[in-house]
This record gives C-alpha cells, sequence and structure tokens, in this order.
C-alpha cells in the first residue's frame, strides 16, 4: 500500500529507532516545525504563519483566498511584523547595496571633493572646498548622506557583504516598508550620535551605524523566535572587538547604529497587533525625533 510523503507511517519521517522527526516548512526547507496550514495541511514555520479565524494558513491559500469568504486582495499574507509577503522577499537589500556601489563608483570618479561635501562633518574647515563646513553650518543632509559613502575597496567590501548577509533575511522577516524605516531609522542614529560626541573635525562615513542597527534587530527578531541566539551574539561580538580594537573607526556611528537598531527591532516585532501601525512607526518617530534633538544640542554647542 503506497503511503502518502509526511504521513505518520511515512519512514522517511523518522529517526533513529523508529523516532518521528518534525517536518520541514514547505518554503524553508531547512526549518522544522510542528504547525500545519489549516486548509492544504502543509508544513509551515514562524514567519510563514498567517492568522486564521481557526489555527494558522500558509500564505499560497491567504493570496488564493482559498474558502476565506475574502477576496484574496483582502486576505494578503503578512509577516512576523505585519509587512506584505512579497514575490522577492529580498529586492530592497540589492537595491540599498546598489545605490552604495554606485556611490562608491562615483566618489572614485570625482574624488575627494565630492566626498568632503557629503561626508559626516561636524564643524570644521574643508581646503578641498575652501569653506568652514558641517552640521553645525545647516548642512543636515550629511547626516544622510554619510550612510552611502565609503572609504576604501575594503571599507565598502565588508559592509555590503554584511549589508546582505544580516539584511537580506530581514527583510524578509519584516516586510519593506518595515525593513525600510529600521534601516534608516539605526542609520541616522548612528549618525547623529557621532555628530553629538566626536570632535567636530572628525569626518565619517559609511553604512555601518545602519548595519549595526541590523544586527541588533535580527538578535531582537531570533529571541522573538526562540531561535539560538549563539550565532549572531558570536558575530556582534566580534564586530564590537573590530569597532573597538582598531583606530580609524567611528565607534560612535556603530553604538549609536546598534541602540537605535534594537529599539526599532523591539518594536517591529513585539507590537500587539491591534496598534501594531501605531507602535512600530511610531516607534520609529520617536528614534527620528531624537535625532534632531541630539543634532540641536550639539549644533548650540558649536555655533
Amino acid at each position: 500500500m503506497e503511503q502518502a510523503p509526511g504521513s505518520p507511517q511515512d519512514p522517511q519521517n523518522q529517526g533513529p529507532h523508529g523516532a518521528r522527526e518534525l517536518p520541514t516548512c514547505y518554503r524553508h526547507p531547512d526549518r522544522e516545525t510542528g504547525i500545519r496550514c489549516v486548509r492544504c495541511e502543509r508544513p509551515i514555520c514562524p514567519e510563514c504563519m498567517v492568522d486564521a479565524a481557526v489555527g494558522f494558513q500558509c500564505p499560497q491559500c491567504v493570496r488564493g483566498g482559498s474558502g476565506t469568504g475574502h477576496s484574496p486582495a483582502a486576505s494578503r499574507p503578512r509577516t512576523l511584523a505585519g509587512g506584505t509577503v512579497t514575490a522577492d522577499p529580498r529586492l530592497l537589500t540589492k537595491l540599498l547595496i546598489g545605490i552604495n556601489l554606485a556611490v562608491f563608483l562615483v566618489q572614485l570618479s570625482v574624488g575627494d571633493r565630492f566626498t568632503e561635501r557629503f561626508v559626516l562633518l561636524g564643524h570644521a574647515y574643508v581646503p578641498q572646498l575652501g569653506s568652514i563646513e558641517g552640521i553645525a553650518q545647516g548642512q543636515w543632509y550629511r547626516l544622510l548622506t554619510a550612510m552611502f559613502l565609503h572609504g576604501s575597496y575594503i571599507h565598502i567590501l565588508f559592509n555590503m557583504l554584511s549589508l546582505w548577509w544580516v539584511g537580506a533575511p530581514l527583510e524578509a522577516a519584516l516586510g519593506r516598508a518595515r525593513y525600510l524605516a529600521l534601516y534608516f531609522s539605526a542609520g541616522l542614529a548612528g549618525s547623529a550620535f557621532t555628530y553629538l560626541i566626536a570632535a567636530p573635525n572628525q569626518p565619517s562615513l559609511g553604512a555601518s551605524g545602519a548595519i549595526f542597527g541590523l544586527f541588533g534587530a535580527t538578535a531582537v527578531l531570533m529571541r522573538r523566535l526562540n531561535y539560538d541566539m549563539r550565532p549572531v551574539i558570536a558575530l556582534l561580538a566580534i564586530n564590537l572587538i573590530i569597532t573597538f580594537g582598531l583606530s580609524g573607526i567611528a565607534w560612535q556611528a556603530h553604538i549609536g547604529g546598534l541602540v537605535g537598531g534594537v529599539v526599532v527591532g523591539y518594536a517591529m516585532v513585539h507590537a500587539p497587533r491591534e496598534r501594531r501601525n501605531l507602535v512600530q512607526y511610531g516607534t520609529c518617530a520617536l528614534v527620528l525625533a531624537a535625532v534632531v534633538v541630539m543634532t540641536l544640542l550639539r549644533t548650540a554647542q558649536l555655533t
């Protein structure tokens, strides 16, 4: 008699000594799960679970509106944080990497004059521009533009690899809008903290602040899903050792971004369902308000 794959009698679902093993998610074969879609009965992991009136459904059943009584548009599958599941869940990470690479090519083509105009700088005379420049001079755009500048091939290579390794899975878990809000909130927090406590003539550049924010949010997410925390803690510890162990690194951007990422990440994955948008985007607004306050305080000191 034939046996259906994954059935209780399927020998492939049994481990040593006949002990049954958990099935794996049909969308993520590397993740074991004990949850099944209440409609098609396929195994689904926490990232793929979509709340239904009874139990959970898989994204494909929800997208098709199978038996829900609602149109597919009203039953779009959602990520753990409430974002919409998309065909390419890593699109924004690819675009961010592309923008960083494009700006780096412009830096190489135009030279130091371009970099000096957009690097994070508090208040200093810049010989290439022949004038006093900096955020204290009203150039607040430097808080943002510095996030897309890099100082060397090694610098951008390391940052872009980190952005892909950490950012791509996080984008898939949060959804595009929330991921983008997290990225820029953390990056601006890192820039503002650098401006607040670093020397006014110390230039700073790089995507590291935003990437450390992604590290922090990833740790929060893994804790929320009860995953093994040791890999992300080890990776974060190595990066912090590098941050404080090597000279020429703006540790202020790393710490500011990390704190911003943890705060926003916690709001993203722990917000109550009935007030999810308010809590998530309200927290982002609070982080941005802190950015404004730090910037105003430092500007008042320097002018």
